[in-house]
């Protein structure tokens, strides 16, 4: 079962329960609305199948989070980049271990399932895609970027690249491949960090620079 480190930044979302909070708690009410977004998708999981599943009462899980999406999207966000090691200095290594771990994170939480689920609500529960944007996708686009950042400032990528389009065609071969049903393959995060760093590439560099120092 995939552990989720549980802090006071990682679950608050806007408000206060009143009451001391219990990290044992907090992280038992997230771990299991991962396990069962996993296993039933979020249309069929439930609030009761989440107290149910971690030994609290349903009331104690609307003391710390409002809606089911407010409950969900916290605990992708607890989730997220558990792993991730700290910054190399190695603009191609790191670029790719948050690539892998944004990947193990999709596929640990069937995160297709949801993101398609969260572009068929819009319309009826906008605050479900909101809030997973908030919380977990522009805060992996930032990493990203962060990334980038570090690189262009050492000269390894242009000075005048475009770094949000660089973070788009980072993460759009996972999507890509997915609905091509090229979905899996491990070696995705190298190839588009590879032809990423090759485009941006400065024109004084020589061949090779950009992407392996």
């Amino acid at each position: 079962m995939h552990e989720i480190p549980v802090s006071a930044r990682e679950v608050k979302s806007g408000r206060s329960a009143g009451r001391p909070r219990s990290a044992a708690k907090d992280e038992a009410i997230l771990r299991a609305a991962l396990d069962l977004l996993a296993s039933q998708g979020y249309v069929r999981m439930t609030l009761d199948q989440v107290a149910t599943a971690a030994g609290v009462s349903k009331s104690t899980i609307h003391l710390r989070w409002k809606t089911k999406a407010d409950l969900l999207t916290a605990a992708l966000a607890a989730a997220r980049m558990v792993d991730a090691p700290p910054p190399s200095g190695d603009v191609r290594a790191d670029l790719i271990a948050i690539l892998r771990d944004f990947s193990a994170t999709v596929e640990r939480v069937r995160g297709m399932a949801l993101i398609g689920t969260c572009l068929a609500e819009e319309t009826h529960t906008p605050e479900l895609l909101a809030l997973l944007r908030e919380r977990t996708v522009l805060p992996r686009r930032e990493l990203l970027r962060e990334a980038l950042e570090r690189a262009r400032e050492a000269g390894r990528i242009r000075a005048d690249a475009d770094l949000e389009a660089a973070v788009s065609a980072l993460l759009g071969p996972f999507y890509a491949d997915y609905m091509a049903g090229r979905g899996g393959r491990p070696e995705w995060a190298e190839q588009a960090v590879d032809l990423v760093l090759a485009g941006l590439r400065p024109a004084q560099a020589p061949a090779g620079h950009a992407a392996h120092h």
